[in-house]
């Protein structure tokens, strides 16, 4: 497999390769110092945008990460959810520039997906129990777990608006899966798209205008990875969708947060035999 790097320009809505590798790698993040981190094999990766190539990030014990990671509002953190302490996703913070991760979450599994703007706190799914993915707060020192919301078969994909107002997640109901949106209080509570598409992993952009989503084929079940999807947008607010793309992808290609600090662009993974 070639996993592909991509850069989306939302003034030219298109899109480049930053860089081709033979494997697989996944889910990047974008740092305001100029390069992205992703993960692959369970380890994770920083890639300068001037001179791309993997560069392995030190994360310790922690050699089992899925594409659950994230920076810090102030890019001097990186969250990432790894099994090898606990046999469960589990999740860590450690220093930007790798060092020993320190739990946060007490309870397993708990994949990370966002921090609050003001960096003290994280949002996240998780299962307390039994099988079912609800969504969770808790503080950075992983004190305060706080159930977000509930009454979804499957929650996943929670990211932040800028202004920390809204919580956007996907959530399932009766087999189908639409964008929601909820206060971090849990009041609030609103479905924001209703079409044929299976919609994953919302990310509003850091300017307060755009929702960048995933749309996978009608019938999909879960979010697997290997198959044709497309990128799609919506306002902040609410309202009509406009189609970016088509790729190869799915699983992967931009589960956590992925835009420029500027709002001007994106990064997002696509793959090819």
């Amino acid at each position: 497999m070639i996993s592909e790097l991509c850069i989306w320009d939302m003034a030219t809505r298109a899109a480049r390769v930053l860089m081709s590798h033979e494997g697989h790698i996944e889910a990047p993040n974008w740092h305001q110092d100029g390069y992205l981190i992703v993960n692959g094999d369970g380890l994770i990766y920083r890639v300068p945008l001037a001179d791309p190539r993997l560069e392995r990030i030190d994360t310790g014990f922690a050699i089992g990460c899925n594409n659950d990671h994230g920076i810090s509002p102030d890019g001097t953190l990186l969250a990432i959810s790894d099994s090898i302490e606990t046999g469960q996703s589990c999740i860590y913070v450690l220093p930007i520039g790798g060092g020993t991760p320190r739990r946060v979450t007490e309870h397993t599994p708990s994949w990370w997906h966002a921090w609050t703007p003001d960096g003290q706190r994280m949002v996240y799914p998780g299962a307390r129990g039994d099988r079912v993915l609800r969504l969770y707060s808790c503080a950075v020192d992983g004190s305060d777990e706080q159930l977000i919301v509930e009454g979804f078969d499957h929650v996943d994909g929670p990211d932040l608006t800028p202004d920390g107002a809204w919580i956007w997640f996907n959530g399932e109901r009766d087999g189908t899966v639409e964008l929601w949106r909820v206060r971090p209080d849990g009041s609030g509570l609103k479905q924001m798209t209703d079409d044929e598409a299976i919609n994953w992993f919302p990310h509003p952009s850091p300017d307060g205008r755009h929702v960048l989503y995933l749309a996978y084929p009608t019938g999909t079940q879960g979010h697997p990875g290997n198959l044709e999807v497309s990128l799609r947008l919506m306002p902040q607010d609410g309202g009509p969708t406009t189609w970016l793309c088509d790729l190869f992808g799915g699983q992967g290609t931009m589960n956590v947060p992925c835009w420029s600090p500027d709002g001007n662009a994106f990064a997002f993974m696509r793959y090819r035999a």
